[in-house]
């Protein structure tokens, strides 16, 4: 438990549900995932990509500085959502941190550099800082003008929600009065599509549901991928907030794999019992899970939270059936989800696990996991 929460000011995220919250909630309410099949190389696939209609807007950003037409999209989609998040936002800041994040980083240009190189043996002058993991941060600040701290990190699928731990302990630190946390990934590249492939956790399904996100009985894995990007604005101010950080926990396991974790999720176990704290389990009216739609991540994931909650689990669901995975910035559309469902007092449900809200929905758990069981928990609550 936090000794002071943490209020969220704002959220911002551009994905396939949408880039208005309320698109984004309409899209919730519908029963039909947000996939799409994309050709990349030799792979035919279902991907989950941001609308036509949002190009527009990106491209409006492109035009804005003649500096940008070198920036890899997984920036493009951290300018779009910080500078979403700052006009949404009734805070002013010029010291105001950041802290944006990438699992995969500049995929795009790094596999397009990648390519001039193989074909030519030339590297563009651009290569280097275009791709660089840090230069997320580093263009959302030049683009914010804001004089405050910037981190970029990578911590694989766990990346956004590592994010949110960092800006928490500035603000307790009292380094910082605000913090403008967030994740950015877009993935929808050849080689990383490729990779995920090679993993054979990728959805080869042409079922209603390509992504079968907390079946528990489903037989093969059902990954599928998606671009997306969050912006979050945190502060200790009360006044006009979204919602409120009331706890945290991470945990890592040691590592089996490159990407497995244990049968019994003990990262999760640890993670969920540090953010839940002294609050008692039963106060959980919600888990929103990491839930990639693979056998074994969801089953762990899900054994985790009945060693946890024994007879007493709360609702559980995951969005991923609906808009894939989106790596870093995963945990943060859960977290959106999460603020969505508190304000509106609906439970989105998975198809493949169904429940009913029967009581007003107050305290919410969000979960997220890298590769090689990199946990974290977040537990937020409606700012009354």
């Amino acid at each position: 438990m936090l000794k002071q929460p943490i209020y969220i000011h704002s959220c911002a995220s551009i994905s396939a549900l949408g880039t208005d919250k309320e698109e984004i909630w309409n899209s919730y309410l519908t029963n039909n995932h947000l996939f799409t099949k994309m050709n990349i190389s030799e792979l035919v696939c279902f991907v989950s990509k941001i609308d036509q209609d949002k190009e527009v807007e990106l491209y409006k950003i492109l035009d804005s500085d003649s500096k940008y037409k070198h920036i890899d999209r997984s920036v493009l989609l951290a300018l779009f959502v910080s500078r979403k998040a700052i006009q949404e936002s009734t805070i002013n800041d010029q010291l105001m941190g950041i802290n944006f994040g990438s699992s995969r980083g500049a995929t795009e240009l790094f596999e397009k550099y990648f390519e001039e190189f193989q074909n030519t043996q030339q590297v563009s002058t651009f290569t280097s800082p275009a791709t660089t993991l840090g230069n997320i941060s580093s263009w959302v600040s030049h683009d914010l003008q804001l004089q405050g701290p910037e981190i970029s990190h990578s911590i694989t699928c766990s990346t956004g929600l590592h994010a949110v731990l960092n800006g928490i302990a500035w603000l307790q630190a009292g380094f910082s009065s605000t913090f403008l946390v967030g994740a950015s990934e877009a993935p929808l590249t050849p080689f990383t599509l490729a990779q995920l492939a090679a993993l054979k956790v990728y959805s080869k399904s042409n079922d209603e549901y390509p992504n079968k996100a907390l079946d528990f009985s489903k037989k093969y894995n059902s990954m599928v991928l998606g671009e997306a990007a969050v912006a979050l604005i945190l502060s200790k101010q009360a006044e006009k907030a979204l919602g409120k950080i009331v706890g945290i926990g991470y945990a890592t396991e040691v590592l089996s794999s490159g990407t497995s974790i244990s049968t019994d999720a003990l990262c999760f176990q640890k993670s969920m019992k540090m953010a839940i704290a002294e609050f008692e389990p039963s106060s959980i009216d919600a888990i929103i899970m990491h839930a990639p739609g693979t056998i074994q991540g969801d089953l762990t994931e899900f054994h985790a939270i009945q060693c946890l909650f024994g007879e007493s689990i709360p609702l559980v669901t995951s969005n991923k059936w609906k808009v894939g995975h989106t790596f870093a910035t995963s945990g943060l559309l859960s977290i959106e989800l999460a603020l969505l469902m508190l304000q509106k007092q609906v439970f989105i449900s998975s198809p493949f696990y169904t429940q009913k809200l029967d009581k007003p929905l107050k305290r919410i758990l969000v979960n997220a996991v890298g590769f090689g069981g990199n946990a974290v928990s977040i537990l937020i609550e409606k700012n009354l």
